[in-house]
């Protein structure tokens, strides 16, 4: 069972060779590219975010296994559910699901369930994919879509994720893919941002998610995010780095009215 592009030529290029040729100019690589646990990563169309995530994806090492945590932007489906595909489409081509990972996962998880349904039209997972097929032609994925910010659910299952990948002993990278502050001016952006991106430089999970919630950030996917961190601690990261923070008015002009992005990774 195959699951098809749903934002292909709106969020990204429809056409294979122009998707490759514009995701190979968005990916910044790095001479040393590092090993990381968890990789932040924006989830706009690439004419506005695309250089913010290629900055990070040419910093990280993309492994042959990824698991990509999403936003439940539709609210459809179960609020912590695991992709049921056997395999995804891009223009790029085909990228196969990890189904050995995934039946680990759900077998022992008291969270996460196989339902499709969110994932179908999701972005905020899809937008990742032609990035990982350009850097890494072999990995697997496992795409996850989170709506819920329920505490202990979303703490059960980064414990749960980390466990799977400590017990593994492979190099699986963890993606969280989120968009900052919505719709704000860009200097009340980077303000209150940073007050989320200081907890995730911390690795303090529980921080991040009362900092956005207490200030009212308009970070969507602050619950894949805190998922990502905590199965980052249970693996034995100790902190994140910042590798880009911009916003969409150095595309479009309008600095009062702004999307925030952020590549960042968590070791």
């Amino acid at each position: 069972m195959t699951r098809y592009p749903s934002v292909a030529g709106m969020f990204y290029p429809g056409d294979g060779e122009i998707l490759r040729s514009e995701v190979g100019e968005l990916i910044k690589d790095a001479e040393n590219k590092i090993k990381v646990i968890g990789l932040i990563s924006p989830h706009a169309g690439y004419v506005y975010s695309g250089g913010c995530a290629g900055s990070g994806f040419g910093k990280v090492n993309i492994p042959d296994r990824v698991i990509i945590l999403g936003v439940n932007h539709r609210g459809s489906g179960h609020v912590m559910a695991v992709d049921g595909h056997n395999k995804w489409n891009t223009p790029l081509g085909d990228i196969k699901i990890d189904d050995e990972l995934r039946d680990d996962l759900i077998q022992r998880s008291e969270v996460f369930i196989v339902d499709s349904t969110p994932s179908e039209e999701e972005h905020s997972l899809e937008v990742q994919v032609p990035f990982i097929q350009l850097l890494n032609p072999s990995a697997k994925i496992l795409p996850i879509t989170i709506g819920t910010h329920d505490r202990d659910m979303m703490k059960a299952g980064g414990i749960e994720i980390g466990r799977i990948i400590k017990e593994k002993g492979d190099d699986i990278l963890i993606i969280a893919s989120t968009d900052m502050s919505h719709y704000i001016s860009a200097d009340n952006a980077k303000v209150l941002d940073y007050l989320a991106i200081e907890k995730i430089i911390e690795l303090d999970p529980d921080g991040l998610f009362d900092t956005v919630h207490s200030k009212r950030i308009s970070m969507c996917g602050v619950s894949p995010t805190y998922i990502m961190m905590t199965a980052a601690k249970e693996l034995g990261g100790t902190k994140g780095e910042v590798i880009e923070y911009t916003n969409s008015g150095y595309v479009s002009g309008d600095f009062d009215q702004v999307v925030g992005y952020l590549s960042a990774y968590i070791n």
